[in-house]
């Protein structure tokens, strides 16, 4: 298929990440030379005659534009295939398109409510079977297991409680029983970790987030190196519809240039405040992986190059809460992550507001919990902000 890597492309998996990000796929259009991809922004394209084509007919199934961000996305993951989609709920979708009624899935807990909400709200009512349970504990992983079980859904770190799960005992645990490992990479990016080189099926994205990384486009990634699911993704995301536009492709393209440069920028600032907001009177407890004492800090060690930009954390008081978000200034109250500007969110009403409320304080989700992605700005300023919001609770 087009969004497959060309046999070229091969010798572009020896470049580093941070080139490859600059880069992406193809150096330049060889048509014309243009260092930018161009926005091919045409819903059909002409074909020369009967029976012969130029590899396009139609932008909901392919789009030079879109073809070279699924190649892009590929690369950078260490996979053959990338699928590209309007969102990230998109992909998840698509993803789930592979299985049939009565299968079961275990699924991470504390995941993005959204997930929760195509899942529980959409998929059940056909047959579909769901185990919540947290994934960072493996030997409850394995416990979960069903004969029916077709795949493990994992989001690592976890949205918002920042855990960790196995990628690699996942893996070995649903491949025993012919099942699949999906992974959702969003909060690390693939600068920061691969999950198909520790033993993954399938890694999903939100490109919303840290890919394009500047808060002004949507997209959802699916990227793979199963030539057995290949044509049953691909197939799913024509059908279905949700392939990603041509304009907000390039964007998403020229998001990536800088991801590099953003990661690094964003986990030198995310490290700094997770520390300053551990020793404030105000706040309980901050989640961060990049604490040496996070229960799964070695584990983060054997799987990824880093630990990104999100932090999470409980205020002693509730009673802080819409104060710390009236008060703040630079860093904005706004639902999403991954871009340049800090966001604060508070998942109670907002990412995780579709998830029972039994299940949320299960998973660590209470009317204390705030999630701050750090964005790039100087850190100075964004401690200093958070500083003068606490002043006023009282």
């Amino acid at each position: 298929m087009p969004t497959n890597r060309d046999a070229d492309d091969k010798d572009r998996c020896k470049l580093s990440m941070r080139t490859v990000t600059v880069h992406g796929a193809t150096l330049f259009e060889v048509r014309t030379g243009a260092i930018s991809t161009p926005i091919y922004q045409s819903s059909t394209f002409r074909h020369p005659g009967l029976g012969e084509t130029t590899g396009f007919d139609y932008s909901r199934g392919i789009n030079p534009t879109r073809m070279e961000l699924e190649k892009t996305i590929a690369l950078l993951e260490h996979g053959t295939c990338g699928l590209a989609f309007a969102t990230g709920m998109g992909a998840i979708s698509s993803v789930i398109k592979l299985f049939k009624s009565g299968d079961h899935l275990i699924v991470s807990e504390d995941l993005y409510g959204g997930t929760y909400r195509l899942f529980s709200e959409y998929y059940a009512r056909y047959g579909f079977s769901f185990s919540w349970i947290d994934t960072s504990d493996i030997a409850l992983v394995e416990a979960s297991l069903k004969p029916n079980t077709k795949a493990i859904f994992i989001e690592t770190p976890s949205n918002p409680m920042m855990k960790v799960t196995d990628i690699r005992r996942s893996a070995e645990l649903i491949h025993s029983r012919g099942g699949i490992l999906v992974t959702d990479n969003t909060f690390l990016s693939p600068y920061f970790q691969n999950p198909l080189d520790l033993g993954s099926d399938l890694v999903v994205h939100s490109g919303t987030k840290y890919l394009a990384g500047h808060n002004d486009t949507l997209s959802g990634f699916i990227v793979h190196s199963r030539p057995d699911l290949a044509d049953d993704l691909v197939n799913a995301q024509k059908s279905e519809g949700a392939s990603l536009s041509p304009f907000d492709a390039w964007l998403t393209l020229r998001g990536i240039k800088t991801l590099s440069v953003r990661m690094e920028r964003h986990e030198k600032n995310a490290r700094r405040i997770a520390h300053w907001l551990r020793e404030h009177k105000r706040v309980e407890k901050v989640f961060y992986t990049g604490f040496e004492d996070h229960p799964q800090y070695r584990l983060s060690g054997t799987q990824s190059r880093g630990f990104g930009g999100m932090i999470s954390f409980y205020l002693k008081d509730a009673a802080d809460v819409p104060k710390l978000l009236k008060n703040i200034s630079l860093i904005l109250f706004a639902e999403s992550l991954g871009g340049v500007e800090s966001l604060l969110t508070y998942p109670l009403v907002q990412t995780h507001g579709a998830i029972p409320e039994a299940m949320r304080l299960s998973a660590g989700v209470n009317d204390r919990l705030m999630r701050l992605s750090v964005g790039i700005e100087d850190a100075d300023d964004l401690i200093a902000d958070l500083d003068s919001a606490f002043s006023k609770c009282v």
